[in-house]
């Protein structure tokens, strides 16, 4: 068979993007209705179920226009999604399913309508067992978020997704490509690499795209190399006592508790109006020394400074003086 690789295409032109996502219609879909019916069902916090109850009806109608049949129980804390005879979409029960996800994390709805949109897809991190210590792990997850979510508003910006931080999980929505970037940024940073480096990669790659020149090369050279720095902290020093302890074979007493200490004192066998009345005394007797130690203070401004006794000297320079007359006379 002669090759037709080479052979001129007339209908084939410079305009046509052959990357372009054609929308499906049910005219492209031949062999008719699905033989098998196809099911999803997702589970919803409790704190969910008021917000999902209000927006069930948009989420409907939005899957009306895809045959897509769908159920919320909320006995039993759940969504459903299901194929219909009239489904013609084979993908449209997995956006349905994606729809149904972001809802149980926490999305609006008017963003997570915008799923079933073709050239969209969503992914949920999952974030709690990347850091065992909940300090750090909060600490970590607010980087994400930055100083009144600037850190994420720049996020969003440079990888055209949206990106919402709930609990244990990171929710993102997007193109794909913007996707696999948003991953890998919160997964580093989870690992104790701030966003902020890859924002600043990402705003060069966003640079270098524009340029024509630079659009098939390798961006490697341009990308700054960010080395680790493993800061040494100071050690507390340990406090030894070095004093020789005599040797005894008996362990040491047991620390009193605070039953004991009652009992010793008497406080335990007091009745609860005895014990109130012995803190309030206890609080007056404070009271009182606290206003006699300000009252000393307050004194003090009015205490007379104390005066030097300067007679003597003034007896000695009299005498002085007289000497002096004596012997010029």
């Amino acid at each position: 068979m002669p090759s037709t690789h080479n052979v001129e295409k007339p209908w084939d032109t410079d305009d046509i993007d052959k990357w372009k996502i054609e929308e499906f219609k049910p005219e492209d879909n031949k062999s008719g209705s699905f033989t098998q019916e196809s099911s999803f069902e997702i589970k919803f916090p409790k704190y969910r179920e008021a917000y999902i109850r209000t927006a069930w009806s948009t989420v409907t109608r939005a899957l009306e226009k895809l045959q897509i049949a769908c159920k919320l129980d909320l006995i039993e804390g759940h969504m459903s999604v299901n194929t219909t005879l009239k489904t013609y979409d084979p993908a449209a029960i997995l956006k349905a399913r994606d729809l149904i996800r972001l809802l149980a994390r926490s999305v609006p709805i008017t963003q997570a309508v915008k799923i079933l949109e073709d050239g969209q897809a969503m992914d949920i991190i999952k974030i709690n067992g990347m850091v065992r210590n909940r300090q750090k792990f909060a600490k970590r997850r607010q980087r994400i978020l930055g100083p009144n979510g600037s850190t994420l508003k720049a996020l969003e910006l440079l990888t055209g997704c949206y990106i919402l931080v709930q609990g244990n999980t990171v929710s993102c929505m997007g193109g794909y490509k913007g996707l696999k970037e948003t991953r890998r940024v919160i997964e580093d940073c989870m690992k104790n690499i701030h966003p902020i480096y890859h924002i600043k990669e990402l705003m060069i790659k966003r640079e270098l795209a524009k340029d024509p020149e630079l659009v098939n090369e390798d961006w490697s050279r341009f990308l700054p190399q960010f080395k680790k720095r493993n800061v040494q902290r100071k050690k507390p020093a340990k406090i030894t006592d070095k004093s020789k302890k005599v040797y005894t074979p008996f362990p040491p007493a047991p620390e009193k508790s605070k039953v004991d200490i009652q009992i010793e004192t008497g406080e335990y066998f007091l009745t609860k109006q005895a014990k109130e009345r012995a803190k309030k005394e206890a609080r007056e007797e404070q009271r009182k020394e606290k206003k006699e130690e300000k009252q000393k203070e307050r004194e003090k401004d009015f205490v007379p400074p104390v005066e030097e006794d300067n007679s003597g000297k003034k007896k000695r320079k009299r005498e002085g003086e007289r000497k002096k007359t004596a012997d010029i006379s």
